[in-house]
């Protein structure tokens, strides 16, 4: 094995990298950069009836958005290539005819509707479902008669049929599986695929990967895997099988918990460097307390003895917590460039392009504080850029007012408006805060009516500098529109 740490994220083109693959990946990524070692991509797609047009293209982008950059795989080379399954299969063909050539593995010549009959049958009787072996002792007069017919055989695993099986997990210790719970796996499909237990066995030994870190779902896969080890006389890699993760409500993570593309995530609004610090509190703490991390004091204290055995629960409104936490500490620069891509993707497309930097520049400190992530914006500050008098006209009439009180407030707001010298924030506060007490009305009221009036929207950002960023003709147009609606 090689001395130096050598991890690998290995993803199935078969969909979209969900958060539950980043964060194996991300846990991966740490290890190997935490101890200066190598980080690998490698992507599994023997299972060419479920594969995804499109999904490597979007693994790569989703590691690249979360800032994992890798030092070996698609797009980096490397001396262990390829580094697509589909490009190694004479390895792996390679490997099953020895294993069968020493009597560990054999040619299994059962159809796929025997297979089915076997399964259901298994099912009335309320059996583990389980190959039946009944190729495993063929005599080769009978082999020889099958191979007559033209069928094409799969290759399976003599699984031993006694004894333990046992492994130790770094994060779970000492692991025991009993044999006769194991059935003899298929390693060659009649295709000449390899199967996913087969081919990363293969694959893990001859990249030298130093340390498995996947999901806990596959630590009963794990024994197989040992016995794959043995029968090739590999030395098999530390493993450690990373906790489990939670909805909410403690149900398996799913969609409507969060579980979708780490893509979709990019594309609500939420920052990488928050979805890096989020994912890697899933399972992993640095202590009791410590909740935002960079991307270096993760790298520089992460530790597989400090990952959890307990599952790790998906709290969507922790994640949008701390993206909103990383927004504000965003510099007015970095801030400024990232509203400028959510206004252009987000905006409807009567606003006029292309959007003036200038203009976005004075907009964007209004919203800063006030958004957890950047999908907000655009709906927040829409009525800076395009027209905004489709509204309810409910909504220019403040609590405990009526429409006479309201038209009443509004053309006095525009007339003083109008004449105000300066049309700053720091002067239009000082004239309007005085007129809601000589209107006799609560400040609320008035700056309600106001901010539906010149934003078509209840809630908005600070009402004077809103209202001094879109200058007073806007204003004044605005507030005679509300008076017609009136």
């Amino acid at each position: 094995m090689s001395p130096t740490v050598r991890t690998r994220f290995a993803p199935s083109p078969t969909g979209y990298p969900h958060v539950g693959n980043m964060r194996s990946a991300l846990f991966a990524w740490l290890f190997a950069r935490h101890s200066g070692g190598v980080f690998i991509i490698r992507i599994e797609d023997t299972d060419v009836a479920r594969k995804v047009e499109g999904a490597v293209e979007g693994i790569l982008d989703g590691l690249r958005w979360l800032g994992l950059d890798w030092d070996e795989g698609p797009e980096a080379g490397g001396d262990y290539g390829p580094y697509v399954q589909s490009q190694r299969l004479e390895l792996y063909q390679e490997a099953a005819r020895r294993l069968v050539s020493q009597g560990d593995a054999y040619y299994c010549y059962c159809s796929p509707e025997r297979l089915e009959e076997m399964r259901a049958d298994q099912t009335r009787r309320k059996q583990p479902p389980g190959y039946d072996r009944r190729c495993r002792e063929l005599s080769q007069e009978e082999r020889g008669k099958k191979e007559e017919e033209s069928i094409t055989p799969v290759v399976r695993f003599k699984t031993p049929l006694t004894g333990e099986t046992r492994f130790h997990d770094i994060i779970w210790g000492d692991v025991v599986f009993d044999n006769s719970t194991l059935d003899d796996l298929v390693l060659l499909k009649s295709d000449g695929y390899p199967t996913y237990n087969f081919a990363n066995i293969i694959d893990d030994h001859a990249m030298e990967i130093t340390h498995v870190l996947r999901a806990e779902e596959f630590i009963s896969s794990t024994p197989r895997h040992i016995l794959l080890y043995r029968a090739m006389g590999y030395e098999p890699p530390y493993f450690a099988h990373l906790p489990m993760l939670l909805g909410s409500d403690r149900s398996k993570l799913g969609k409507r918990h969060g579980a979708v593309s780490i893509t979709d995530y990019r594309e609500q609004g939420y920052l990488p460097e928050a979805m890096m610090n989020f994912l890697a509190l899933l399972g992993w703490s640095l202590d009791d307390r410590t909740e935002l991390m960079s991307r270096q004091d993760l790298i520089d204290n992460f530790s597989l003895e400090r990952v959890s055995k307990t599952a790790a629960v998906f709290d969507r409104q922790k994640l949008e917590w701390m993206n909103g936490v990383y927004i504000r500490n965003l510099s007015p620069e970095d801030f400024l460039g990232r509203v400028l891509q959510s206004l252009e993707e987000g905006l409807p497309s009567e606003a006029k392009r292309p959007l003036s930097i200038d203009y976005v520049r004075q907009i964007a400190p209004l919203v800063q504080e006030r958004v957890k992530t950047l999908f907000e914006v655009p709906l927040l500050t829409r009525f800076f850029f395009v027209d905004c008098q489709e509204y309810d006209v409910t909504l220019l009439i403040p609590k405990n007012m009526d429409t006479e009180s309201t038209r009443r407030a509004l053309e006095v707001s525009r007339q003083r408006l109008e004449a105000l010298a300066s049309f700053d924030a720091e002067s239009l506060e000082g004239l309007l805060r005085p007129l809601a007490v000589e209107l006799e009305l609560k400040t609320g009221q008035l700056f309600g009516a106001l901010r539906t009036a010149v934003t078509g929207q209840k809630a908005a950002p600070p009402l004077f500098e809103t209202m001094a960023v879109l200058g007073r003709e806007t204003c004044l147009v605005r507030i005679e529109q509300a008076l017609g609606k009136l």
